[in-house]
């Protein structure tokens, strides 16, 4: 498909999404979920910047003050109410992002003491710290659009009490480590052990949200030297696609973050890319983009489709500021092998755009996230810039 032709389909996409989720028309009761509405978030900052229509940057904004108003606040089946954070009503709309954001699960999270099962735990409620991070990013990407301090504001008071909830000093060796899933008013882990990517996520997520670094309330140092003292002892590599996919993403923010920001990460940036290679590498070998799709998951697929949209980028970078990356001539040459793997992304948005694939059970159970994600993929850039 053309330019013209992607938009016209990711303005149809999105246009579903508001209507099944309660964001326009405005429904008395909107489904709100983080991650979709992190992806949506940037998808309609994107339409806007192609389009020019204000339509797309006011249902952005509608959509941020939803999921504040929702996942800010405790569902309607808990015995508490109001914000999640504790302050009034009149502090939480001025800090609505202080206690951090519920994921949108569609059951209560398990309470203190109940016995953990795996299977159910998927279903239920509680805080991601790799969801918050895909907020604190939308945020950002709020205030780049509209040039209204008030979304890094809030992205940065997310960034402090994540990092303040979800990193805590091992009790075996005093290190630095990070819980997984932590409830609702983030008092206790729900799932301790630590996500593969959360610290490299935080990492370049926090140096992103920085970008007035004068601020003494945009001071994010602390937290950033954490996650770096964290990421020093951790392997990047996997052969999930969407974990492979979000290394790709990371990859091309870092040379964002050098060319934009002055950030002396080209160490960094080619640890990454080595890592994505290699996970590109092992998933095209596995040859599971030939499985029907019963047996696959259109959004972590999607995931590696946008990360692979983020690589064309990144080559452009590259190539645009050939003097900042001169230094490390292996950063081309890898990302340039990586780039014959382009293609895949346009088996995969192929493969989930035809209708028949999208009445399987795996694209049903998950429609909102799936179309959302495909969006991405077609307009990756409003995901993909900082």
């Amino acid at each position: 498909m053309n330019q013209k032709e992607n938009t016209a389909l990711v303005q149809e996409i999105m246009q579903d999404f508001a209507s099944l989720t309660g964001l326009e028309p405005v429904s008395d009761h909107p489904q709100r979920y983080l991650w979709t509405d992190a992806f949506a978030v940037c998808n309609y900052i994107e339409l806007f910047r192609q389009t020019k229509d204000q339509t797309y940057l006011k249902l952005a904004m509608r959509l941020v003050n939803q999921v504040h108003h929702i996942l800010g606040r405790h569902r309607d089946d808990d015995s508490r109410t109001g914000w999640i954070s504790g302050l009034n009503e009149e502090e939480g709309e001025l800090h609505p992002t202080k206690g951090g954001l519920r994921i949108g699960k569609e059951l209560n999270e398990r309470k203190l003491g109940e016995p953990y099962n795996e299977q159910l735990e998927w279903d239920q409620d509680g805080q991601y710290y790799h969801y918050l991070t895909k907020w604190m990013h939308a945020l950002h990407c709020m205030s780049q659009e509209t040039q209204n301090s008030i979304y890094n504001k809030w992205s940065i008071e997310l960034a402090k009490v994540a990092h303040k909830s979800f990193v805590y000093s091992s009790s075996f060796d005093g290190c630095k480590k990070m819980h997984w899933k932590m409830s609702i008013d983030l008092n206790y882990p729900l799932v301790p052990s630590m996500g593969q990517h959360d610290p490299l996520d935080g990492f370049i997520t926090y140096n992103e949200l920085i970008k007035n670094v004068e601020l003494k309330e945009s001071d994010l140092s602390y937290e950033i030297t954490d996650m770096a003292n964290i990421c020093r002892s951790m392997s990047w590599n996997t052969d999930d696609p969407l974990g492979i996919g979000g290394l790709l993403s990371d990859a091309s923010r870092t040379a964002q973050l050098i060319i934009k920001y002055k950030r002396e990460y080209l160490n960094l940036l080619a640890t990454i890319l080595d890592s994505a290679l290699l996970g590109v590498e092992s998933f095209e070998e596995g040859d599971l983009l030939k499985y029907p799709a019963d047996y696959r998951l259109a959004f972590r697929e999607l995931g590696l489709s946008i990360g692979l949209k983020g690589v064309e980028k990144l080559l452009d970078l590259i190539k645009d500021n050939f003097e900042l990356f001169s230094e490390y001539k292996s950063l081309k040459s890898c990302v340039a092998v990586i780039t014959r793997y382009a293609s895949l992304s346009e088996i995969i948005e192929q493969f989930w755009m035809e209708s028949g694939n999208k009445k399987s059970r795996t694209w049903t159970d998950h429609q909102e996230i799936n179309m959302v994600m495909l969006a991405t993929s077609l307009a990756p850039n409003g995901f993909l810039s900082i």
